[in-house]
């Protein structure tokens, strides 16, 4: 951390990699720093002009879930693990936003626990390691081909989205199986009624008012919807043409 004074400006500026001596007014301007943090006179700004690439090592984003996505995919399909990515990435995809911070993989499991199946998948894969955590039953998928890492909870199927994981609970984006979105908003509609996350509420709201047609009401629950539109009303409309469409 370097600390800049002038009779124009007074800021911190934290970053990541930076070498050689800038003023603060050429550090806004130059391609070169990576995302860096001004703290000026109790506002903070974040250049536009930084260069997408950098900021590859300080914040996951779409592209880079979806490579990780991509390379499990691939593993758990070699040895016949049924699965479904979900979270916020299926907006992020939808929607063509590049920012995305949250993925699961939802994984069937059968004769065998799903976290036991995906641990045996990626046993000797040099670009995955997974880390189990008993106390808390969670388990953690970590692609480190990219820098950070990229973590992929591990979701047991039925406990999360549904039990089955086929073709009518599954659909393809760019080549990677997602969870439908009927059951995308089931599963975000029963996570949003425990926490009452403002992310899983944007989700709901976005797949909602985007895609209300061609969502199956049977795999929505009437009465948590109803509720939701009481608080977020802005999906109330949405709801109100699925529910006319099924004759209800």
């Amino acid at each position: 951390m370097r600390q800049y004074k002038s009779d124009e400006d007074q800021a911190v500026i934290c970053y990541s990699s930076f070498s050689g001596s800038l003023s603060v007014t050429d550090l806004l301007h130059t391609q070169s720093v990576c995302f860096l943090f001004i703290l000026c006179h109790g506002f903070l700004l974040i250049p536009h002009s930084t260069h997408p690439s950098t900021l590859h090592t300080i914040m996951s984003d779409t592209r880079r879930l979806l490579e990780a996505a991509n390379a499990l995919s691939q593993l758990l399909r070699q040895h016949s693990i049924a699965h479904a990515f979900y979270g916020s990435i299926v907006t992020a995809v939808l929607s063509d936003n590049p920012r995305c911070d949250e993925i699961f993989c939802i994984v069937e499991g059968g004769s065998t626990h799903p976290f036991r199946r995906v641990r045996q998948a990626i046993a000797g894969s040099e670009h995955f390691t997974t880390t189990h955590s008993p106390w808390s039953n969670r388990l953690h998928a970590t692609y480190r081909q990219v820098i950070p890492a990229i973590e992929i909870e591990i979701l047991p199927a039925g406990e999360y989205g549904p039990r089955r994981l086929d073709s009518s609970t599954i659909m393809q984006l760019q080549g990677i199986p997602f969870l439908t979105l009927s059951e995308f908003v089931r599963a975000k509609l029963k996570t949003w009624t425990i926490r009452g996350s403002d992310r899983d509420a944007q989700d709901i709201v976005y797949a909602l008012c985007r895609y209300w047609n061609r969502l199956d009401i049977n795999r929505v629950p009437e009465q948590d919807m109803n509720h939701f539109v009481t608080v977020h009303r802005t999906a109330a409309l949405s709801w109100a043409a699925l529910k006319r469409k099924y004759g209800l």
